[in-house]
């Protein structure tokens, strides 16, 4: 493809490439990393491609949100030297049959509410990688897991590239941006920060000294249950920083909170990184 020329050609010449994959439908969190590639590479290239393999029978595929031509002028604006835009025939031509096993990482949390996902996540990264190469990839912290099983991935596989982990980037009621926001009711957008607002009420009591996770997370749902009033929660947990395994215990490490939740017909992901105060009084 002549993305990978451009690349190669550019590499060639001593210039980094950094490349920031997406499915599209931009917002300030795709933008934060588009600018954050502006600002440590010479080129910056950006995908859209709405992914097939990544969804569920069930999921929402056909109406996810695209809007190609305010894709492109947004990256233009942020930063972007060249906007890949493949079409599933090219990404999964005829014949298609090889896929990525990402291990049992992607059997936990997302990988059981939505079976299957993580292979089309790997997948589908392995070949925009094959197909830009670039020297560093951009993601968000707000999809951890996903962030999680793309560093296995890359270091299982001996892949030459760096991985950039940036922020999440959130409204000012502290909503995790999301293409998926779009669907959200007013009834139901208005209850939508009640997920990190719990999880943060776990942060502030872990910052008091207490590390028992069941203590956390009773705080954590009674929070939940008054502030978002889900539908559902797919799943609530404290796990280990590195290997996302459920903890008893916050240690030196500190712990993620994560959890993922339905209001209405929208699914809500979001995760906190925290660690606890000795009773010193400082944080450990």
């Amino acid at each position: 493809m002549e993305i990978r020329g451009l690349s190669r050609r550019a590499r060639a010449s001593g210039m980094s490439v950094g490349f920031v994959p997406t499915m599209g439908s931009l917002h300030e969190g795709h933008l934060s990393l588009i600018r954050r590639a502006r600002s440590e590479n010479h080129r910056v290239v950006v995908s859209v491609f709405v992914n097939p393999l990544q969804f569920g029978p069930d999921e929402d595929f056909t109406r996810y949100p695209r809007d190609e031509v305010r894709d492109v002028r947004l990256c233009r604006d942020a930063g972007c030297d060249w906007f890949f835009l493949p079409r599933a025939r090219s990404i999964y031509p005829a014949g298609f049959s090889t896929t990525v096993d990402p291990g049992p990482l992607a059997d936990l949390w997302e990988g059981t509410a939505r079976p299957g996902h993580f292979r089309g996540v790997a997948t589908v990264v392995l070949k925009l990688l094959t197909l830009v190469e670039p020297d560093t990839l951009y993601l968000g912290q707000k999809d951890l897991q996903q962030v999680r099983v793309l560093q296995r991935m890359t270091h299982d596989l001996d892949l030459p590239i760096g991985i950039s982990v940036c922020p999440t980037v959130r409204e000012r009621d502290g909503l995790a941006l999301s293409s998926r926001n779009v669907y959200l009711s007013a009834e139901e957008r208005a209850r939508a920060p009640g997920l990190i607002r719990a999880m943060r009420e776990g942060r502030a009591l872990a910052r008091t000294g207490v590390t028992e996770a069941r203590r956390i997370l009773a705080r954590v749902r009674s929070t939940l249950r008054r502030e978002a009033k889900p539908e559902r929660v797919d799943y609530l947990a404290l796990v280990d920083p590195a290997t996302l395994l459920p903890l008893t215990q916050v240690g030196s490490a500190g712990a993620f909170l994560i959890g993922a939740i339905r209001l209405g017909k929208t699914r809500l992901i979001d995760n906190l990184y925290f660690r606890t105060r000795s009773r010193g009084g400082r944080r450990k």
